[in-house]
Order: structure tokens, then sequence, then C-alpha cells
């Protein structure tokens, strides 16, 4: 059996000869890429950090996403807000942190 054979069969039908044959020696080279993250970029979290990079309340960051203003610099996965503060301030037409 070659190995091309060996590595079509299931794991539950190999003996404990051919798995570890497949083991040693079946290894390929796998390239991922990756992005690379950007390291000037600035991020904060959650609704906290809204608040601190526009400089108001909570109930007021909370309006501020749920405007969808900023929607394009915000990216969630569950309850976890994550949020690009340059983009954000540029969505929202604020240079700086400060208020206007």
């Amino acid at each position: 059996m070659n190995i091309n054979e060996l590595k079509t069969k299931p794991i539950w039908q190999m003996t404990g000869e051919e798995f570890l044959y497949l083991h040693r020696n079946g290894e390929e080279q796998v390239t991922v890429n990756l992005p690379t993250p950007t390291p000037n970029k600035k991020y904060v979290y959650g609704i906290l950090g809204i608040a601190q990079l526009f400089g108001c309340s909570m109930p007021t960051a909370h309006r501020i996403k749920k405007s969808g203003k900023i929607g394009r610099a915000i990216t969630q996965v569950g309850r976890k807000i994550i949020v690009d503060a340059e983009l954000a301030l540029e969505l929202a037409g604020r240079k700086t942190g400060g208020r206007k």
C-alpha cells in the first residue's frame, strides 16, 4: 500500500503499523498565509472603550454604537466588541478623542 492510499484510508480502519508509518512519513509542508497585524492600529474594546474614545457616558456610547454611524469600525463576535479607534473617529467626523 502506498502513502497516498494510506492518506485516504479512515484511521479506524488502519492497523497500528499503518498509522505509525503514515505519521512518520506522510507529513507535507503546509504554508498558511496569515494576515499581518498592523502595528500602528489602535483598538478599543467594549462600550467602555467607545465611551473613553469619544469622551462620553456609557449610555451615550451605547447609543453611538446602536446608531450604526461607526458600524464599519466595529467588529462584534458574540458579546465581544472591538472598535478600530481611528476609523471610528473618522466616521464620526472627529479628528481627536476630545469633544467638538
